[in-house]
């Protein structure tokens, strides 16, 4: 009896550790499996202490956190440091920070990645749609006046009978969607409070219309591209909370209006702007941001901005090659703004590349310095082999290879067919070569065929050599099969399969990546 007593005493003792901070469960190693069990629906955040937008997600987490005890909810949120318990880090693949996992049922294979926002109100209503059924049933007018009160955006299909046809496709259009609640009302009084006479879905919103009115043929993919178009406002700020709406939605053509917040004319260009957004609800992602904000200004960079330039209006298409556009006029003004875009749609704009002048000196150093004005005549003679490093000038990366790329210049300064050079990739864009990440080295052998090559071998002296005497054999691949070596400066990019392509506007988003030199 009495190792029968102590046992259950370890085993209590066990779920005891289970520490909490703001209703946040503290999990490690050694608890991990035990909280899983006590809380078969967990939401883990793996976070480094010293993560800035780690920092910023605290608070909102917390509250999520309160919120849902509060309610008695057995859904809970735990949290992991994850470069104090690395071993759990790497068990569920955490690269960056913070990496927020959903368990369900216990289990610890193949958890969910959380997709929402980073708002408490985006964590509450992600996890009760991955938890609850995935359309609520309002028995009154309360009912729906506390749904369309407690979220951003509800939607609510208004059926007679439930098993009809268009009910089946609002269910299943609900099942597919994450991050938006909804609901089905067959009551009189529902109709009659909310002005509805017949069979209908309607979204509510808490900006712009405030309300809009499916019209069409009932399907689960109309009524998903109706949510899709209406469950943003026409207009949205880019900040720390917004990012993961504005990278994570299916819209991937977006137009930003570069504007400083405390400029005079303020309101006025912001009117213009939403008055544009209007005929685009759906095709194109119409995005504000403050140009006075220091965290924006990576962005301006990679616009090729500078704050005295703005107000501006940049256009940027994010599908597996990034593309920018630039209206020929700097006047914000709806027609003009619709006018951009109607080209854009209609496929009648041509990519805007930038380029810097042409240094005086560019061929005057061991490593030439190449722009985008005079990148084709340098990397495509077809009498050179050009080696050339595309970089950042605030990458950690880059700044680590200089010394080298810099005696690699030195040692084939002479050389009647070799050219070693560099060019400012957050300054420059050429059509020939797409830069992912920094540095990104590619070599451009001798010849008419306009081939290009990239380096994957060792970063020294001897590899670059190596590679060289060569011709492009020993450490090359051919271009397009390299892997991306990121920033280990903390380099912040996106979530999903755009963490590849993002390297300055989404630079101020919502994620640390680290990965080894």
């Amino acid at each position: 009896f009495l190792r029968f007593l102590l046992i259950c005493t370890l085993a209590v003792a066990s779920r005891a550790e289970i520490a909490e901070e703001e209703d946040v469960l503290v999990l490690r190693k050694s608890n991990f499996d035990e909280a899983l069990k006590a809380h078969p629906n967990l939401l883990v955040e793996f976070y480094a202490p010293w993560c800035g937008h780690c920092k910023a997600l605290a608070p909102e987490y917390a509250k999520a956190a309160g919120m849902l005890k509060a309610e008695g909810s057995e859904v809970r949120l735990g949290k992991v440091d994850a470069t104090e318990e690395t071993e759990l880090a790497q068990e569920f693949g955490v690269r960056g920070y913070p990496t927020i996992k959903f368990f369900k049922g216990g289990e610890k294979e193949s958890p969910k990645e959380y997709s929402a926002g980073r708002q408490a109100d985006d964590i509450v209503s992600w996890l009760k749609k991955r938890t609850g059924p995935a359309v609520a049933t309002l028995a009154g007018v309360s009912e729906a006046e506390s749904l369309i009160a407690d979220n951003e955006v509800a939607v609510i299909g208004f059926f007679k009978d439930a098993d009809s046809a268009d009910a089946k496709a609002f269910e299943k259009a609900a099942e597919a969607t994450d991050d938006i609640p909804y609901a089905i009302a067959a009551d009189d009084a529902i109709y009659s409070k909310f002005e509805v006479s017949k069979d209908s879905v309607v979204l509510f919103k808490k900006f712009d219309e405030g309300r809009n009115t499916f019209d069409g043929e009932l399907t689960k993919e109309n009524l998903l591209a109706f949510v899709k178009a209406n469950q943003l406002p026409l207009v949205i700020e880019f900040t720390e909370q917004t990012a993961p709406k504005i990278f994570g939605g299916e819209i991937k053509s977006h137009i930003l209006m570069f504007l400083p917040k405390a400029a005079s004319d303020f309101q006025d260009k912001m009117d213009q702007f939403k008055k544009a957004a209007e005929g685009f609800k759906g095709r194109i992602l119409f995005i504000f941001i403050d140009s006075d904000v220091d965290d924006n200004q990576r962005i301006l960079e990679f616009f090729g901005l500078k704050k005295e330039e703005c107000p501006a209006i940049r256009l940027i298409t994010l599908e597996d090659e990034m593309t920018k556009y630039k209206p020929e006029s700097n006047a914000i003004t709806a027609e003009g703004i619709t006018a951009f875009c109607t080209q854009f749609t209609d496929g009648k704009l041509k990519p805007h590349l930038m380029s810097q002048d042409i240094p005086d000196d560019w061929d005057k150093t061991p490593v030439k310095v190449l722009v985008g004005k005079n990148f084709e005549e340098v990397a495509f003679d077809p009498s050179k082999n050009v080696f050339v490093e595309f970089y950042a000038p605030w990458c950690g990366h880059c700044k680590q290879l200089t010394p080298i790329w810099e005696k690699l210049g030195e040692k084939y300064k002479s050389s009647a067919d070799i050219v070693v050079a560099k060019m400012d990739s957050t300054a420059n864009e050429i059509e020939a070569v797409k830069v992912h990440s920094f540095p990104t080295l590619k070599f451009f052998p001798a010849g008419d065929e306009r081939k290009v090559i990239d380096y994957n071998g060792e970063r020294t002296l001897e590899g670059f050599t190596k590679f060289l005497e060569s011709g492009g054999k020993d450490g090359g691949a051919p271009a397009g099969d390299d892997e991306d070596d990121l920033d280990a400066d903390v380099r912040l990019i996106l979530n999903s399969k755009l963490h590849s392509h993002f390297i300055g506007y989404s630079t101020h988003t919502h994620l640390c990546v680290f990965r080894s030199f």
